[in-house]
């Protein structure tokens, strides 16, 4: 089932050709030695958005990146890229069919259908530039099987994951969530969700600790267990947004992903902010952040030249003083000729892998897609599993969720570090994005990608949005 958003009527090629077009149009007119209100650093995914936000709000943007292609650490790569990055060749084997077939994501992430990343897409009117289609099935690890994701009352009746008595205590948990309105005192059932904590809810309604474990980490998608001790409010609304995305698009899962993989949104934002006139200069060396004598960023020189900012957004990459290390990913990216074992041989899934499953202090997640979204060559698949790092040797760590794989042609293993900034804008007017985490799903990135919007602007994000917009026309692949 391909889903497009709003569906392109030009091909990808015509994309890269168009933004082409305006980076080099931008950089015929502009020059660096002029004064912009942002300079953005990177083309990473979220400082494409910030950069395309920016513009659309009438902001003058110089957006720069040391490297010569667009995407950063949220880049797709192509067998040739992925064959230099991990092995130090340009001559992938033959069988693995054509190099410019592939596009792997380096950082892989599904987008909940009617999640935050969504709505900014169709604020910010980019959908135009997209096609998406649904991703086949979400399943969650239990004693050492894989199960879909029961989300609503009918499918807790139908899962294998739970017992007969249980499946019917689950299932009016999940009518209570899918009943619950906040600005229905009637639905509340006497709890005031803003006070009383996710564990006294779920007690409520008597669930096994397996049933709570999958409903947080795999509905809610909260990362640890600490949700159960803050109000409930937040679980329940992310346990509606996981149902209220299923029935979206009533596929297998309540996720969406683009078709020629994740590099196309970074490349996106970056058109939208070109026809606002930001300006683009890519294969730019250095890009050292100048500062006052007061400490206060106010532009930003590479070769020779100074363009001058009132503030300036990048990555972490870019101002290395101005971030701490949070932890580290372990990543497997594994190249595979058929489906997940298990998984009703669907094309594109997620699985999580609880901590508590695994004797770990953090989950797994396994990212899953094919030819059928355009990343691999036909009868071609890939594979990601990714985790907080707990040691230095990813091989074993990640062994969990490379074991559900099944035969695998190729593996690729890294660990890469985390940061987080620690600066305060008002004192040095930088802007620092968070690392990408382990997650498969965007939910925390663009949390982060909002905030910093906030911050930036003084404003919050209107995203009212009208998500039928979302929901444009099926069609058979």
């Amino acid at each position: 089932m391909r889903v497009s958003l709003i569906y392109l009527l030009t091909s990808v090629f015509s994309l890269h050709l168009s933004i082409s077009i305006f980076y080099l149009f931008s950089l015929s007119l502009s020059r660096m030695d002029q004064e912009y209100d942002v300079i953005v650093l990177g083309t990473g995914l979220k400082e494409c958005i910030l950069s395309g936000l920016l513009s659309v709000d009438g902001l003058k943007v110089l957006h720069m990146d040391r490297n010569d292609y667009y995407g950063g650490e949220s880049s797709s790569l192509n067998l040739v890229q992925l064959w230099k990055r991990f092995r130090g060749s340009n001559t992938p084997p033959e069988n693995l069919g054509a190099s410019k077939e592939y596009n792997v994501d380096m950082i892989p992430k599904f987008m909940m259908a009617n999640g935050t990343l969504v709505r900014v897409l169709i604020h910010a009117n980019v959908t135009k530039y997209l096609n998406f289609k649904a991703v086949d099935g979400s399943f969650v690890y239990q004693k050492g099987k894989i199960y879909k994701v029961p989300a609503t009352d009918v499918e807790a009746l139908t899962s294998t994951l739970m017992g007969l008595f249980e499946k019917r205590r689950a299932r009016k948990f999940f009518i209570y969530v899918q009943d619950y309105e906040e600005t229905d005192p009637k639905s509340h059932e006497g709890l005031d969700l803003t006070k009383v904590t996710a564990r006294e809810v779920i007690s409520k309604y008597g669930l096994d600790d397996s049933t709570v474990e999958f409903i947080g980490h795999a509905v809610a998608l909260h990362r640890d267990d600490s949700y159960l001790d803050k109000p409930a409010i937040d679980t329940i609304k992310r346990m509606k947004l996981y149902a209220e995305s299923l029935a979206r698009f009533k596929g297998g899962s309540p996720y969406i992903y683009p078709l020629y993989g994740l590099g196309e949104l970074p490349q996106a934002f970056a058109r939208l902010s070109a026809v606002y006139g930001g300006t683009y200069m890519l294969n730019k060396p250095e890009c050292k952040v100048e500062f006052d004598e007061s400490g206060k960023a106010y532009g930003v020189t590479s070769e020779g030249e100074t363009a001058k900012a009132k503030k300036i957004v990048c990555d972490p990459s870019y101002l290395s003083d101005k971030v701490k290390k949070v932890g580290r990913v372990a990543r497997a990216v594994c190249i595979m000729s058929h489906p997940i074992p298990d998984t009703n041989n669907s094309h594109s899934v997620q699985i999580i892998l609880p901590q508590n499953q695994l004797g770990r202090k953090s989950d797994m997640y396994v990212f899953f897609c094919s030819y059928a979204h355009n990343v691999a060559p036909k009868d071609k698949y890939i594979a990601i599993v990714s985790t907080e790092a707990e040691t230095d040797n990813p091989q074993v760590e990640l062994k969990p969720g490379i074991d559900l794989l099944g035969t695998v042609d190729e593996t690729f293993f890294e660990i890469y570090d985390r940061f987080e900034p620690v600066n305060n804008p008002l004192d040095d007017n930088c802007f620092v994005s968070a690392s990408y985490d382990a997650t498969t799903h965007f939910e925390s990135t663009v949390a982060d990608v909002v905030a910093m919007y906030s911050k930036i602007t003084g404003k919050e994000l209107d995203l009212t949005v009208d998500l039928s917009a979302a929901s444009a026309a099926a069609e058979q692949s």
